[in-house]
C-alpha cells in the first residue's frame, strides 16, 4: 500500500468520567458520539487493497470478507479511516454474536458473513488520498468524514452533535439498542494514537450476585497462591443459577487474603455443585468452556459452596452476562444467595438500532450462530 499512513497505527483512545461534560468545557468544545460496542478497527483502503486492524494492530481481514467488500464499494478508493465493526441481531448490538468471528476456520468465517453480516460504523478519517489529516483539527477531519456520505447500506458514518443536551438523552435512549454510552472528542484536537485524548462515559449499575468458585490468578505458585478472578451467578426463574461473569481486578496483597478466606467455602470430593455439569453440552453458559479466543487457555476453575454474596459493578449486560468485568464492591452477608436474581437488574428501553444504520445488514433474531 503506498497511503501516508501504515498499520499499524495505535487508535486514539478515551480516559472514563462520570457524567456528559458541558460542549464549553474545553476550549473549541466538544463533539459528542455515541460509544459503539463491536470491535475497534482502523481500515486500510488502497485502490482495491484492503485491510483491516483491530485494536491491539492484528490484522482481521480475513475474519470479516464482507466487510472487505463494502469497504471496496463505499468508501473512497484511498483512505485511512477508524471505526468500529459491529453486528445487529434483533434491532440491537450483539457482541456475543459477532465474537463468534474470530475463528481459525475459514469455512466457519464464510458462514456467518453470509448468516450474520457486519457493519461498518465510521467516526474518524485519518487519510485520504495522498493527504494526511491527523494533525487537524477534528472539527476539520469529521467535516470531510461527513462530505463522504457514508450512508450505507454497510459502511455508515456515526451520529454525532455539539449538543450536550442531546448527547445526554443518546447515553439513554441509545444503550437500548445495546450502545456503551457516549464519547466526547475535543474539537480542537489531533488525532493522537495511543493516547487518551478523548472522554467516554459509560453506564454503571450494581447487582448483588452469589459467589460460585475462583479461578487462581496467572503469577499464582503453590507457595503463594493467589485469587485471579471470582466466579459469579445469578439465579434465573427456574431456580438454575446462571454463570453471569468475574470480577478480576484486586491488588497482589488482597488476592492472596481472598485465597486464605475462600477455602473453608471449597466443594469436597463428591459433592455436588450448581456448575457441576459444565463438560456436558446441555450445560448452559458454564464457566469451564473452552475459550474461543484462546483454546489453550486453562478455564478450569475451583468451585465453592454458594454460600457468600457479593455487590458488584458492571456497565450492561450481553444477553444474560455482564459484558465486561464486572468489580467488586463489597461484601452482602445481609443477603442469601437465592435473593440473587435477574429481577433486580435494570432494563434498558428498547431502541430500534435500524434507526441509527439505516438499511444495515441484519442477523436473524434466533440465529445463534449455529446451522
Amino acid at each position: 500500500m503506498a497511503l501516508p499512513l501504515t498499520s499499524p497505527i495505535d487508535p486514539m483512545l478515551a480516559k472514563s468520567v462520570r457524567g456528559v461534560p458541558d460542549a464549553d468545557a474545553v476550549p473549541g468544545g466538544y463533539a459528542y458520539e455515541p460509544k459503539w460496542d463491536g470491535f475497534r478497527t482502523i481500515v486500510f483502503a488502497d485502490d482495491g487493497d484492503v485491510e483491516l486492524q483491530s485494536r491491539n494492530g492484528k490484522p482481521m481481514t480475513r475474519y470479516f470478507p464482507e466487510i472487505v467488500d463494502a469497504v471496496k464499494a463505499e468508501l473512497p478508493a484511498r483512505c485511512v479511516v477508524d471505526g468500529e465493526v459491529v453486528l445487529s441481531r434483533g434491532g440491537r448490538l450483539d457482541f456475543e454474536l459477532l465474537g463468534q468471528r474470530i475463528h481459525p476456520a475459514a469455512s466457519r468465517v464464510k458462514m456467518l458473513a453470509e448468516h450474520a453480516p457486519a457493519a461498518l460504523v465510521v467516526f474518524d478519517l485519518l487519510a485520504l488520498g495522498d493527504d494526511d489529516l491527523t494533525q487537524r483539527p477534528f472539527a476539520e477531519r469529521a467535516a470531510a468524514l461527513d462530505e463522504l456520505g457514508l450512508d450505507g447500506p454497510s459502511v455508515h458514518v456515526t451520529p454525532r452533535t455539539r449538543d450536550a443536551d442531546v448527547a445526554r438523552e443518546w447515553f439513554t435512549t441509545y444503550e437500548g439498542a445495546g450502545l456503551d454510552g457516549v464519547v466526547a472528542k475535543p474539537l480542537d484536537g489531533a488525532y493522537e494514537p495511543g493516547k487518551r485524548a478523548m472522554l467516554k462515559i459509560k453506564h454503571e449499575r450494581t447487582a448483588d450476585v452469589a459467589l460460585a468458585g475462583y479461578r487462581l490468578h496467572k503469577t499464582s505458585t503453590d507457595e503463594r497462591p493467589l485469587i485471579g478472578s471470582l466466579l459469579l451467578g445469578l439465579f434465573d426463574d427456574g431456580g438454575d443459577l446462571r454463570f453471569v461473569g468475574v470480577s478480576a481486578s484486586f491488588p497482589a496483597a488482597r488476592r492472596a487474603e481472598l485465597y486464605d478466606e475462600l477455602q473453608e467455602l471449597r466443594v469436597g470430593e463428591g459433592d455436588e455443585h450448581p456448575w457441576g455439569n459444565w463438560q456436558q453440552p446441555e450445560g448452559s453458559r458454564r464457566p469451564g468452556a473452552v475459550s474461543r479466543w484462546n483454546a489453550g487457555k486453562d478455564l478450569s476453575f475451583t468451585a465453592l459452596r454458594v454460600e457468600r454474596v457479593l455487590e458488584v459493578g458492571y456497565d450492561h449486560m450481553e444477553g444474560d452476562r455482564f459484558r465486561h468485568t464486572a468489580q467488586f464492591k463489597r461484601w452482602r452477608p445481609d443477603r442469601e444467595p437465592t435473593s440473587c436474581t435477574y429481577a433486580q437488574l435494570d432494563e434498558a428501553v428498547g431502541y430500534d438500532l435500524a434507526e441509527l444504520l439505516p438499511g444495515a445488514p441484519t442477523a436473524a433474531p434466533g440465529f445463534t450462530g449455529a446451522l
